[in-house]
């Protein structure tokens, strides 16, 4: 900290200046002005004219400037302007006006549009041009339009009703229309003031009016209590519900002179704001009294508008907008910007402070005086003071010692221990003992006779005193110098670290409250004590920062806490409860932003900070002594809205609410996204940075979060579900909005977590389940089946056999023995013997012959075409060459490896064998022709001679010989055909089918 006290001026000089400036205000008509605070917006106007405003009731200040429409939620702007927003006709946004239903009216250039259920719509207008100038709503809800060529609209719902030329050939500057509470519509232009005479519920509507002639008419505006103010003459008229002949002069002779009147409201207070060109602002108040406001961007205001937190927002002409609000916080003039250090009033209504480094100081009123060497402080190096219950003034200074005010002049203090020490604190206990903190230790002016020490060597655990308090028990508590906290107690010390419950060992300050309570400030940290119980409140619970300078308690049920960082009002109830389970604090933290000359409060002083008589307080600070009444921070109990700016899934945007007055009601999101954002904002345009939200994302989460200053939050990989944000926001002040907005989430499953899949896929997986155990089953019996099959071919094929054997075989054998016997009965008979042994050889080759054909039948390896087909033309050769008939051979060089059951292998061998023998027994044929033909999925074997016909050989052949080679064709899945032949003969065709791979 610097040094102020060479550069104080002496007491004569300070009540010289102090008189000069008291004949300057006292000369100056203007009223002594209240404390402002003046924020200009932050930039992104899309450009700084700013032609109107107006706030709507969904929270958002809306501002018309020269290049666009623009939409300001207190932290960032969405611009609208002719290129990006179909339906706004033009970029210069003139004027604008809500209506009772919401609807946001604009002047645009020549046209006029509304908004209305998030949709721009242009007015058409008969008539061409319509540049609007004033707006105002009828008790019937239709909307008056007042346009820069004197016509006059009245329209209802979006749609023209009426159009009325009030002045065709007037070329007034002024055009404006106002509708009282009452329903009473005025229309003023420079040199009239129309009122309108017309029942507003007639239908049809006519429009009637009375003229009052005005030798000048600047403004009209409607007051909130009835009647409106006239601006006219050069004064100001309060005009009362019952009419013109009833006004009284608010104000006489404008003080902005000549300048012309851009723009006039009445702020929260009901107090008249008027805005000029190139000379200000101004603010009347009750009875006429004014004055200018000061500190603005630019001295022309061309637009105002009040918002529903008490803000009052000035457009300028070139400069943006400015935000203006009352200053709660009033700087002492005694304190001139310097770092004061601490602080007492006295009895008689004057104040004590002292500087750093510099003098003490005495104010009263608007005057001060300075005391240093010449009134007895030897070494002017201030740093406490404190006034005692019988009116003594006691100033330490650091390494200078304690001083006592006897008469007009400071005296050191009696005990030569204190000279020369650091004094650090100053205490009054309730017996009127007077407690020193120095570096050496605590001393005590006992019943104000003598000096006692208390140090180290007598139990203190260190000497660097910095706190002292007193609680209801007599207890006397001395925080120390990174040496922890002592109770001292019927002349006995106890000693308090970290270990007990200290939020940390460098006591900064103490404070025991009227509820006995114990607070005490640390380098790290606010620790309270109460019924031996411990709690630590920081800056994760509120705090503006965890190095705490001093406190101090106020008649409101706060506590006060300066810091490096700002000043933090406690509500000492919310911390009530934090020993037994965490809460949060109702903390409020002021700093510049709430009108401090700085964020730093001073340290290593006690006292520090002050509480008068009145309730009133007052913080040193390192730009000045801070005063302000608790009483008047009322606070702003405007919860804000809230509204989701922002929806985006994997970086790209689904929703963005431009213009959606109830925003998203619902979000579905698709089963590929990754992750979502969601971004919000609170309509809180006070102290936007200062907004807190809390949200919870129901279904997922299993509670609210903490409160953040986080303005988005992101959710990843969701599993499918239906879920539901909610999402709140409160002020300043800890106002929480109760309703907030609650957004449905619908996550998508996968399509193969779909009901429908599931049923698809239940049902698939039942018919596999199904299909495979009727597979497993009809396997099963098919082997059954197959091998019953093929026991039963097995049995036939033996049954075959065994009827060949018997049929073939027996018979010849039979002939055979009885040959045999007959040749031994005819053994005498030569020719006999002869022919019977001829007649014996025959038969066995054709017993020979019976048996080769049943083996080759009954042998495997011969079911294949290839081996039927040789087996059959071996045949065919051999019978045929012993008939001596001419044969031709017809088949394929390379026969295909086909296989073939033996049961048709063997029939359509028979059935071939007997077409060839009926060929060379019946036909009387010369020639025989034996093709083969393969086609897909059979084959064809053909028999063809040149004998007598079908009909003559079947004669000879029988029905029997036919029907059984059809039946045996028949059998194995083919077919037999008999036919005449091309030129003579006979054609037998035998066709089998060939069982597939």
């Amino acid at each position: 900290m610097s040094s102020n006290h060479a550069a104080m001026p002496k007491f004569g000089c300070v009540r010289m200046l102090v008189w000069l400036c008291s004949f300057c205000l006292a000369s100056n008509s203007f009223a002594a002005a209240p404390s402002y605070i003046v924020d200009p917006a932050p930039p992104g106007l899309p450009q700084s004219s700013v032609l109107s405003m107006v706030q709507t009731r969904d929270g958002y200040l809306w501002l018309g400037t020269v290049k666009g429409l623009a939409r300001y939620d207190g932290t960032h702007y969405e611009v609208f302007n002719e290129w990006n927003t179909p339906g706004l006709g033009a970029s210069v946004i003139v004027h604008l006006f809500e209506d009772s239903r919401g609807t946001l009216w604009i002047g645009a250039g020549n046209t006029v549009a509304f908004i209305k259920e998030g949709r721009f719509t242009t007015l058409e207008i008969p008539g061409g041009n319509a540049e609007l100038r004033s707006t105002c709503e009828d008790l019937t809800g239709a909307v008056w339009l007042y346009l820069a060529d004197s016509r006059l609209v009245r329209c209802r719902d979006g749609r023209v009703e009426n159009v009325w030329p009030v002045e065709p050939f007037s070329s007034s500057r002024l055009r404006t229309v106002v509708a009282e509470q009452s329903g009473q519509l005025w229309i003023g232009t420079d040199t009239a003031l129309y009122q309108v005479l017309s029942d507003l519920r007639a239908s049809p509507f006519s429009l009637v009016l009375k003229s009052n002639q005005v030798a000048r008419q600047d403004f009209l505006q409607t007051r909130r209590a009835g009647g409106f103010w006239q601006f006219a003459n050069g004064k100001i008229f309060k005009v009362p519900t019952n009419g013109l002949a009833h006004a009284m002069i608010y104000a006489t002779n404008y003080p902005w002179g000549e300048a012309p009147v851009k723009t006039a409201i009445e702020d929260q207070a009901d107090s008249l704001v008027v805005g000029t060109l190139d000379a200000g602002v101004f603010r009347f108040g009750a009875e006429g009294d004014f004055y200018r406001l000061g500190g603005l961007s630019h001295k022309t205001a061309l637009s105002l508008a009040k918002d529903r937190e008490g803000n009052l927002w000035i457009g300028s002409d070139g400069r943006g907008v400015d935000r203006v609000k009352l200053n709660p916080f009033r700087l002492a003039p005694a304190g001139r910007d310097w770092v004061v250090q601490s602080v007492c009033a006295d009895t008689n209504g004057g104040m004590w402070l002292g500087f750093n480094g510099g003098n003490a100081t005495y104010a009263k009123g608007d005057g001060w005086k300075d005391f240093g060497p010449e009134q007895g402080i030897l070494n002017p190096n201030f740093s406490a003071v404190l006034v005692d219950s019988k009116g003594r003034v006691w100033v330490g200074t650091r390494n200078g010692g304690l001083f006592e005010l006897v008469g007009e002049q400071f005296q050191v203090a009696r005990d030569p221990r204190l000279f020369g020490c650091n004094i650090t604190a100053l205490f009054e206990d309730r017996a009127g003992n007077i407690w020193v903190g120095t570096d050496r230790g605590l001393a005590c002016l006992w019943n104000g006779q003598s000096w006692r020490w208390l140090t180290r060597e007598g139990g203190l655990t260190a000497d660097n005193i910095t706190a002292i308090a007193e609680d209801r028990d007599g207890n006397l508590w001395i925080g120390t110098e990174r040496n922890g906290l002592n109770r001292w107690r019927d002349g006995k010390f106890t000693a308090i670290h970290q270990a007990d419950g200290l939020p940390c060992e460098n006591i900064t300050s103490l404070c025991v409250d009227r509820d006995n309570v114990l607070w005490v400030g640390t380098g790290n940290g606010l620790g309270r004590l109460q019924e031996g119980r411990w709690s630590r409140f920081t800056t994760q619970d509120g705090l503006a920062s965890d190095s705490i300078c001093y406190l101090i308690e106020d008649d409101q049920e706060h506590l006060w806490i300066g810091s490096n960082l700002g000043l933090t009002r406690l509500a000492k109830k919310s911390a009530a409860s934090a020993g037994t389970r965490r809460v949060a604090l109702n903390c409020r933290v002021y700093s510049t932003r709430d009108g401090l000359p700085t964020d730093e409060c001073t340290q290593n002083s006690q006292p520090a900070a002050h509480r008068t008589l009145d309730g009133r307080l007052w913080f040193p600070t390192i730009r000045g002594l801070v005063t302000v009444n608790p009483a008047d921070l009322v606070p702003n109990t405007n919860a804000p809205l809230v509204a989701i700016e922002s929806i985006k899934l994997d970086d790209q945007e689904q929703i963005k609410n431009r213009l959606i007055p109830a925003g998203v009601k619902q979000l579905v999101i698709p089963a590929s996204a990754e992750r979502f954002d969601i971004s919000f904002t609170s309509l809180n345009l006070t102290a936007p940075e200062r907004a807190r939200f809390r949200f919870w994302l129901e279904g997922h989460e299993a509670s609210w979060n903490s409160p953040t200053d986080r303005r988005s939050v992101t959710y990843t990989k969701l599993p499918p579900d239906e879920y539901r944000f909610h999402l709140k926001a409160c002020n300043e002040d800890g106002y929480w909005n109760s309703v907030g907005i609650v957004l449905e989430i619908v996550v998508l499953p996968p399509f193969w977590k779909t009901w429908w899949f599931r049923t698809i896929a239940l049902v698939v997986l039942v018919g596999m389940i199904v299909g495979v155990v009727y597979f497993i089953s009809t396997q099963k019996l098919q082997r059954q089946l197959a091998s019953m099959r093929q026991q039963e071919a097995l049995e036939k094929e033996r049954a075959r056999i065994a009827r060949d054997l018997h049929d073939q075989l027996g018979a010849n054998l039979t002939q055979v023995n009885l040959l045999g016997e007959m040749v031994g009965e005819d053994k005498n008979l030569p020719d006999e013997v002869a022919s019977h042994a001829e007649q014996i050889c025959r038969t066995a080759r054709t017993t020979s012959d019976a048996l080769d054909e049943i083996v080759w039948a009954a042998n495997p390896s011969n079911d294949t075409l290839e081996g039927l087909v040789n087996y059959a033309c071996k045949y065919a050769q051999e019978y045929l060459a012993l008939a001596d008939l001419r044969y031709r051979l017809d088949v394929p060089t390379d026969l295909p490896a086909i296989n073939i059951p033996p049961d048709l292998r063997h029939n359509v061998f028979l059935a071939f064998k007997e077409s060839v023998n009926n060929v060379v027994k019946h036909a009387r044929a010369t020639e025989a022709k034996i093709r083969l033909r393969l086609a897909d999925g059979k084959f064809t074997v053909e028999i063809e001679d040149d004998g007598r016909g079908p009909g003559e050989a079947a004669t000879k052949t029988g029905r029997n010989g036919l029907r059984n080679m059809r039946k045996r064709m028949e059998d194995v899945g083919g077919a037999f055909e008999m036919m005449p032949g091309a030129e003579r003969g006979t054609i037998v065709r035998l066709t089998a089918p060939i069982a597939k791979r």
